[in-house]
């Protein structure tokens, strides 16, 4: 199967230059990064096309000769190089990191619809705090009526001794002479550019002389968290509630992350969910669909009564008008959808066995069993044979 085009691939014209190339590239990352579509393999492998094609097209003598000989080009393509088969996961996520890492908080934004935050009005010269996720199971009730949760995490928090400076009282800070303050060391290989964490710093970028004990000069410690959240009425499966502030402290003074709440709803017994609307199904006897009469059909808020018109067919649907879901992002509340069946007795009295036959007399519905001829009979029929 041949390659697709690199320009193709991005979105963009071969006269692109690098900074709507970038652009092309951040877009479709964040559409496509794994971190947003989890379990998602299509997404995966877009996101691993993309890279791959950034990969060559953001280095000038890689685009050098991929525009005069394309995938043929030695170093990828037809040849060794990491593009004949493709690249994986981990260097299409080096890609991305080595483009974006040091604005993580910006694209960690983009992925869950939030914004950047701004405290302060200025960027903190500290390590921001990472985000987190929780993953929160709660009731089909829960998720129509809201809930009250506690959950407990564990995370980085600002050190109580040298509240997060990561130094004891007097010390001071200086620049890593290794990283020069950036937190990573570049290693290249061939075509390659690996970015690493710098092991004399941490990755902080600086280091300090007489580093707090506590902490042991992080300026932050692992510790247990509880925290008390809202869970709003109408929320859905799979929906991300964004709580700022309440990730990784920052150390230094850096902003604290976000901490992102997964919802997931546990399946009902009864009840279903489509869009705002709550559905469920309700069996009811021949007599009754024939007569006509009430039954009390079960809604979150309690049992209502609902009026089952003379002849109702069997799968007929009936709206209960806002007895849904409320709507989470807006006003008004969705419907219950009851869908009637017909139930039929398994187990009938000699005395039921005649009443039935006399109402089918009666009614003129022939109860009589029917020859019915085999496929195969059916063909030879059809063949005259």
């Amino acid at each position: 199967m041949s390659k697709r085009d690199y320009y193709e691939i991005l979105g963009v014209s071969k006269t692109v230059d690098q900074d709507e190339l970038k652009k092309a590239y951040r877009k479709l990352a964040i559409k496509y990064h794994p971190d947003k579509n989890p379990g998602d393999s299509t997404a995966e492998a877009k996101f691993k096309e993309i890279s791959e094609a950034y990969e060559v097209l953001s280095d000038t003598g890689k685009r050098a000769r991929y525009d005069q000989y394309g995938h043929a080009a030695s170093g990828f393509g037809g040849g060794s190089g990491f593009a004949s088969e493709g690249i994986d996961l981990e260097e299409a996520l080096r890609t991305f990191m080595g483009e974006f890492g040091s604005g993580g908080g910006s694209i960690f934004d983009e992925f869950f619809g939030g914004s950047q935050r701004r405290r302060g009005g200025r960027k903190s010269e500290g390590q921001d705090g990472a985000s987190l996720r929780y993953d929160l199971e709660i009731s089909f009730e829960e998720s129509i009526q809201g809930a009250k949760k506690e959950v407990e995490l564990q995370k980085l928090t600002a050190c109580d001794i040298c509240k997060g400076s990561g130094a004891t009282e007097g010390a001071k800070r200086s620049t890593c002479g290794t990283c020069g303050g950036s937190g990573v060391v570049q290693h290249s290989q061939g075509f390659f550019s690996v970015s690493r964490t710098c092991s004399r710093c941490g990755g902080e970028g600086s280091i300090v002389s007489n580093p707090c004990k506590t902490c042991n000069g992080h300026g932050r410690k692992q510790k247990h968290k509880k925290i008390n959240l809202t869970i709003p009425a109408g929320v859905s499966d799979g929906v991300q509630l964004r709580m700022s502030g309440e990730g990784e402290d920052g150390a230094r003074g850096g902003q604290s992350g976000d901490l992102y709440i997964v919802i997931h709803v546990k399946k009902h017994a009864f009840f279903e969910r489509d869009g705002d609307d709550i559905l469920c199904v309700v069996p009811i006897s021949f007599p009754l669909a024939a007569l006509g009469g009430e039954i009390l059909v079960p809604t979150i808020d309690g049992k209502v009564k609902l009026k089952i018109p003379e002849g109702t067919p069997t799968g007929k649907v009936f709206r209960l008008k806002g007895k849904g879901a409320p709507q989470m992002r807006g006003y008004g509340t969705g419907d219950q959808r009851v869908i009637v069946v017909l139930e039929t007795p398994t187990r009938l009295s000699k005395k039921a066995q005649e009443l039935l036959s006399d109402f089918a007399k009666e009614t003129g519905i022939d109860v009589a069993p029917h020859k019915s001829n085999s496929f195969l009979d059916k063909v030879k029929e059809f063949l005259n044979v």
